[in-house]
């Protein structure tokens, strides 16, 4: 059981690392395909709307085939092939298939090891268990960051991408070998459940709003936006924009780490997620406030952003002690499916932002979207205020 969790954990850098690493690629996909800012912001937007429109059959396949078969064949024959075909690629059209593809791939790994989690361990063991995983699986953010560009200029973008393929399809053969499926559900006599007995959980209702904006300041930044707003704004190249995102990644990570167990520590979930996100719309409105405040300062800013965004687990913890366990595949599923569409839906929002707003001075574009992001969220916490605090 353990080392098919690692494998999972491992699936899930992989699914950390291809939702960021437009944005280190960014500039030699606009020099040898053409790809734009806005083309770029459309494929990462296509990959986690593949990635959220996944969820729902992810979850309907927790539940009746089981975790191993779910993220072995997903992960493998959509993540890699995805991989091969942008290492193929040569439109941005190409760019915007693979990415549908490696969404696809990578929807069910984590939920995957959550599902696990949540049948095997205490509730009051979730979040830590969460956070961890998301802690060690955004490791990728890093090596989509400055490894990255340092591969992309050694050996080619083309050729790092295609070894990345390989490595995924044996990340996926590897988890149909290793991952072991929970003992089956004990029938209570109300059947297997639906999507239906989810969406009939009042408690719920009031934790998905914040699901929907908490992750996409922090996923659409560093997954794309952090390029563009560094090379337009500071004249950076792939390296010194590798050197920002990578500062980013490691706040994510600890950021992740960190949160899990502070319900335990506090004593509540929903307070330790308001504060936290209420605190990363400051820094949004900091960045707004002051798009030119020097290029260290600005990623000191995208750094406290990537930490306190990244409430994720705790959110899924407070959301996940709803669910019975006839549903904890659909229920889990059903919140990720808010998280990672509203990543979708607010990345192909922010590049009509981008696009709308004033191309001059240069920094007007990126102050428009840093603006943009602070509002969502701070409306996402305002519903959440009024949701029930639970640590079950």
């Amino acid at each position: 059981m353990k080392l098919g969790i690692a494998f999972l954990v491992l699936g899930y850098l992989f699914s950390q690392f291809y939702r960021a690493f437009l944005a280190v690629l960014s500039p030699v996909l606009g020099h040898d395909l053409g790809a734009g800012a806005d083309d770029l912001a459309l494929s990462s937007g296509l990959w986690f709307l593949a990635f959220a429109a996944m969820q729902l059959p992810v979850g309907w396949a927790l539940d009746t085939l089981g975790p191993r078969r779910t993220s072995a064949w997903l992960l493998g024959a959509a993540g890699g092939g995805g991989a091969l075909v942008f290492a193929l690629a040569q439109t941005p059209v190409h760019i915007h298939i693979a990415m549908v593809l490696i969404g696809a791939g990578c929807s069910p790994v984590l939920m995957a090891s959550y599902y696990i989690f949540g049948r095997v361990y205490s509730a009051r063991a979730f979040a830590t268990l969460a956070g961890a995983t998301i802690g060690i699986g955004t490791l990728g953010n890093i090596l989509g960051a400055w490894p990255l560009a340092w591969a992309a200029e050694t050996f080619g973008w083309r050729e790092t991408v295609l070894g990345l393929a390989v490595v995924t399809l044996a990340v996926g053969l590897a988890l149909g070998w290793l991952v072991q499926d929970p003992p089956a559900v004990p029938d209570d006599g109300n059947g297997r459940g639906s999507l239906v007995d989810v969406l009939r959980i009042p408690g719920v209702w009031f934790i998905l709003p914040l699901l929907f904006v908490n992750y996409a300041p922090a996923a659409g930044l560093r997954g794309l936006w952090v390029g563009p707003y560094y090379a337009d704004v500071y004249g950076a190249g792939s390296i010194a924009i590798g050197h920002v995102t990578l500062l980013m990644a490691i706040a994510m990570v600890i950021g992740a780490v960190a949160y899990g167990p502070l319900d335990r520590i506090f004593g509540t979930r929903k307070g330790v997620a308001l504060a936290g996100n209420l605190a990363c719309v400051a820094c949004l409105l900091a960045l707004w406030a002051v798009p030119t405040a020097g290029f260290w300062s600005s990623a000191l800013l995208l750094a406290a952003v990537g930490l306190l965004g990244l409430s994720f687990p705790l959110l899924m913890a407070h959301g996940r002690s709803f669910f019975p366990p006839r549903v904890l595949g659909r229920g889990v599923t059903l919140l990720n499916l808010f998280s990672i569409g509203g990543v979708g839906v607010l990345q192909m929002i922010s590049a009509r932002v981008h696009a709308a707003a004033p191309a001059s001075p240069p920094e007007a574009p990126y102050a428009a979207i840093f603006l943009f992001f602070a509002l969502t969220l701070l409306a996402g916490c305002a519903i959440y205020a009024f949701s029930r605090d639970r640590l079950d």
